[in-house]
This record gives C-alpha cells, sequence and structure tokens, in this order.
C-alpha cells in the first residue's frame, strides 16, 4: 500500500515538474505571429494526459501547481491572474467533456478555447472594458488550432501510456 502511494506521488510529482519545464520551454520561445497572447499551451500537454491517466484530483492538482509555479516564476501578478482565469476554466470544461467521452484531441480544442475565453474575461474585468471581447474571434481561432496540436499529441502519449500498462499485466 505505501509503495502504491509513494508510486502515485512520483508520478503527479514528475507530471508538474514536466508542465513546469514545458512552460519554461515555451517562456523561452515565444511565438509571435502579430497577435499577442498566442501560445502553443505546451504545458497544457500535461494536463490533458493528466485529466484522462489520474485521478480528477491529481490532474487538478499538477494544473493549479504548474499555473502557480510558472506564473511566479516567468511572469507577474496579471499574467498570474489571467493564467489563473484561463486554466482554471479550461480544466472544469475539460474535465467536464473528458466525462463524456469526448477524445483527447475535441477535450484540448475546447480547453484551449476556454482558456482564452477565461484569459479574455479576466482582461474585461481588469481593464474595465468590455471592448476587449473583439479580440475573441482571433483567440477563438488559435484556441482550436492550439488545441488540436496539443490533442493530437496528447492523445498518441495516452494510447502509449495505456498500451504500456496493458503491456505489463
Amino acid at each position: 500500500m505505501k509503495n502504491s502511494k509513494s508510486k502515485k506521488i512520483a508520478r503527479v510529482a514528475v507530471m508538474i515538474a514536466l508542465a513546469f519545464t514545458f512552460s519554461y520551454l515555451e517562456s523561452l520561445l515565444p511565438i509571435n505571429l502579430g497577435i499577442p497572447g498566442i501560445k502553443l499551451g505546451l504545458a497544457n500537454l500535461v494536463t490533458v494526459t493528466a485529466i484522462y491517466l489520474l485521478p480528477a484530483g491529481s490532474a487538478f492538482g499538477i494544473a493549479v501547481v504548474r499555473i502557480l509555479l510558472s506564473g511566479l516564476t516567468f511572469g507577474n501578478a496579471v499574467s498570474l491572474i489571467y493564467s489563473l482565469c484561463g486554466g482554471l476554466l479550461s480544466f472544469a470544461v475539460m474535465l467536464a467533456c473528458r466525462r463524456t467521452k469526448l477524445s483527447p484531441v475535441g477535450v484540448s480544442i475546447i480547453g484551449g478555447i476556454t482558456h482564452n475565453a477565461g484569459q479574455l474575461t479576466a482582461a474585461a474585468i481588469l481593464l474595465g472594458t468590455p471592448r476587449i471581447v473583439y479580440y475573441m474571434p482571433v483567440l477563438l481561432i488559435a484556441g482550436t488550432v492550439t488545441g488540436l496540436l496539443i490533442g493530437i499529441v496528447a492523445n498518441m502519449i495516452i494510447n502509449r501510456l495505456k498500451k504500456a500498462d496493458i503491456d505489463k499485466e
């Protein structure tokens, strides 16, 4: 029993470290397509994978700890607020969609879109202007494209890890 608990803790810790590393790599390679605020969301690869392979509480812990670590390390108070709003909304919606048996690709696309919607809502509130919602179509397209890419890779990882577990038995 103790060995099993230790394995679970180690698995969550490794996934937090991996997500944090992806956040760091993404901060080093800013993708600037002339559109501010668009990122690949590499760390979401870990979140989507965790939603499918771990209990919901563990997946949530990974997402929150990664957002806090990344925000405190690479950002500022405002970026941390944006990340938390986008990340928490995205996680909740992805978890709900996962329970409907939606594929990891679909869950990731929805996660990308809702992450951007959460951040835009936070920006509208912090900046005190609803006019920022004019930026929503651009972010919806970006969230769909990045969500699709992350979802495809997450699906491959999930299938390989599930197959590895089957092969062990």
